[in-house]
């Protein structure tokens, strides 16, 4: 009995020892939340420098050096669609100073092929900042003038319509496919390797259509080489008030192209409440706001539980679209 009780004593004096020697520990976390940033942070952008994504990044940075004491640095880690930038990030330390900037292609890529990191269990999201309708485009002497004339005659004949896109498993790829799946069509898919080659293609009249970035549209749009035949978002475009959404044919045809911000899973959550409530007044900014808007984005400032929707939602859509339409990307 005696020597119970003399190790209970002893087990009730360690747990106390242990506690004691953790209570320096947990206040040195506190205080690095509390201090965040302790050093430069850096955005990784998972695509090469000049682009629009790493345009967004470059943006943002500086204001957020201004707004936290530290620099924030945008790092391009190109290749794999974004996967590598992603890889990197998912494997970073999850203190806050190492933070990821996504586009559509992470959400594609989750659909598509396996990743070496889990996209749904590896990273803390911030905020979204930015949404981009597509527009679904034609060669000019193209007959359908419709969506609903283009599924009419997609139905009738399958393999006839030819669509290009800039790659198997690309997000303009599956939005075609997503097309298919709702209108019972069956378009046939061209793939290659860059943007320029379909659209010369399509001008050229090699290819009937594609899905494409509106502001990469705009351009050629105005100098007519091409025509608008839909917007694949949910509503109707500011940009563009004329163009009908795909949707008024194919309810629930919803296509947005996006970019937002997030961290290494398991970052302290008051880390990514103040990134949030930074990245948000940053975004509320006059000139911010003229500028990615200028760029062909609607701007999207949330919550982290918003982006986390999102991008939860995007990746189970495609895994609909790869699974019915039975996409292999090897």
């Amino acid at each position: 009995m005696r020597q119970a009780i003399l190790r209970n004593a002893y087990r009730r004096v360690h747990r106390l020892c242990s506690l004691l020697a953790l209570m320096p520990l947990a206040a040195h976390a506190a205080d690095a939340v509390r201090d965040y940033p302790l050093r430069p942070v850096r955005i990784v952008s998972g695509f090469p420098a000049g682009g629009s994504s790493d345009f967004l990044a470059r943006v943002l940075a500086p204001r957020l050096s201004a707004r936290l004491g530290q620099n924030f640095i945008v790092e391009n880690r190109p290749g794999a669609g974004g996967a590598i930038g992603a890889s990197y990030v998912a494997r970073a330390t999850p203190d806050g100073h190492t933070l990821l900037f996504i586009s559509g292609a992470f959400t594609a890529n989750a659909a598509t092929v396996k990743t070496p990191y889990d996209p749904l269990k590896d990273f803390n999201w911030i905020t979204l900042i930015v949404t981009y309708p597509m527009v679904l485009v034609v060669r000019n002497d193209f007959a359908p003038r419709t969506v609903a004339e283009l599924a009419v005659l997609a139905r009738k004949s399958p393999g006839k319509v030819k669509y290009g896109s800039v790659g198997v498993g690309s997000v303009f790829h599956l939005a075609a496919e997503l097309f298919d799946s709702m209108a019972g069509s069956t378009m046939l898919h061209v793939p290659y390797k860059g943007s320029s080659e379909p659209l010369s293609d399509m001008i050229g009249g090699r290819l009937d259509l594609m899905f494409m970035t509106l502001t990469g549209a705009t351009p050629h749009l105005r100098a007519r080489r091409i025509r608008a035949m839909a917007i694949t978002s949910m509503d109707v475009s500011p940009r563009m008030p004329e163009l009908p959404p795909v949707s008024q044919v194919l309810p629930g045809f919803d296509v947005t192209s996006f970019t937002g911000i997030g961290a290494t899973a398991g970052t302290p959550k008051p880390v990514i409440a103040r990134l949030n409530r930074e990245l948000n007044a940053i975004m509320g900014g006059t000139d911010v706001i003229k500028l990615f808007t200028d760029a062909g984005g609607d701007m999207k400032p949330g919550t982290p539980e918003d982006m986390t929707r999102h991008v939860s939602g995007e990746i189970a859509k495609w895994r609909r679209v790869v699974q019915e339409r039975g996409i292999d990307v090897k």
